[in-house]
């Protein structure tokens, strides 16, 4: 990694799994570990994570399912590649990071059997593509969503899962309607809506959208999970998913 991009060591899920960043521009959230904890995953089966960045959300989802095989696409060069130390300093064997744009890396003429995925998953950037940008390039990649970002990526897992295959999106609430159009263009069914409670009685702001790819079952919003108590602490049943990696409840 060039020097001038400082990094900082810390974990994931309470020490758990250890987990490098950079000590500027973006900085990862709440929502991978979230993320991973909905994908519907079972042994030897094949996930994709979209816009990968340094590897949390797989991380996280190859904790909870050790047997599995991950594949993250990043497009920034930097963050690749310590995405690929953070998979090294935990030893995950199972899991490749490719330098990639999505779907293009996907897109031969004939794909081959191993481009075929059980799961994706993505947490897309969310900031509008007319705001105002980061000062830090890599920040503003991370954060910015592109005109076509969210169909261009539904699109692209749709070519490359199986026939009823999951999708999971972690979105802001205000992106709901607009991917649940483009998932129903892109033949997923069985959408389901995960809210998550800042507190009880609060707005939710970000939600979980998952789909099947080809099926017809109809849509589902789930009672989703309040994070924090009223004192601002992690409600126990966060904490058994942001802490020990628990699979979310409900789902």
């Amino acid at each position: 990694m060039p020097a001038r991009f400082a990094i900082t060591p810390g974990t994931l899920l309470r020490g758990r799994i250890s987990y490098s960043q950079f000590l500027q521009g973006y900085r990862t959230g709440l929502e991978p570990v979230l993320m991973a904890a909905a994908v519907p995953a079972r042994k030897g089966q094949h996930v994709l994570e979209i816009g990968c960045g340094a590897g949390a959300g797989l991380l996280c989802l190859l904790h909870r399912i050790p047997t599995i095989h991950g594949t993250g696409v990043e497009k920034e060069s930097d963050t690749a590649t310590l995405a690929q130390q953070n998979m090294a300093a935990n030893h995950q064997q199972n899991i490749r990071i490719l330098n990639a744009t999505f779907p293009d890396v996907f897109l031969a003429d004939t794909p081959q059997p191993e481009q075929y995925f059980d799961h994706c998953m993505a947490n897309p950037p969310w900031h509008a593509p007319l705001g105002t940008a980061s000062a830090h390039p890599r920040r503003d990649l991370a954060r910015r969503m592109g005109a076509d970002t969210l169909p261009t990526w539904i699109a692209g897992a749709a070519r490359i899962l199986r026939h009823k295959g999951s999708l999971t999106l972690a979105l802001p609430a205000a992106l709901a309607d607009q991917a649940i159009f483009c998932l129903s263009k892109a033949e997923f069914g069985g959408v389901t809506l995960y809210p998550f409670w800042p507190k009880a009685g609060r707005e939710s702001r970000i939600v979980l959208v998952q789909a099947r790819k080809g099926v017809k079952s109809p849509a589902r919003v789930l009672a989703g999970l309040v994070l924090h108590e009223a004192d601002g602490a992690f409600t126990p049943t966060a904490r058994t998913v942001l802490e020990e990696g628990a699979p979310l409840p409900g789902l």
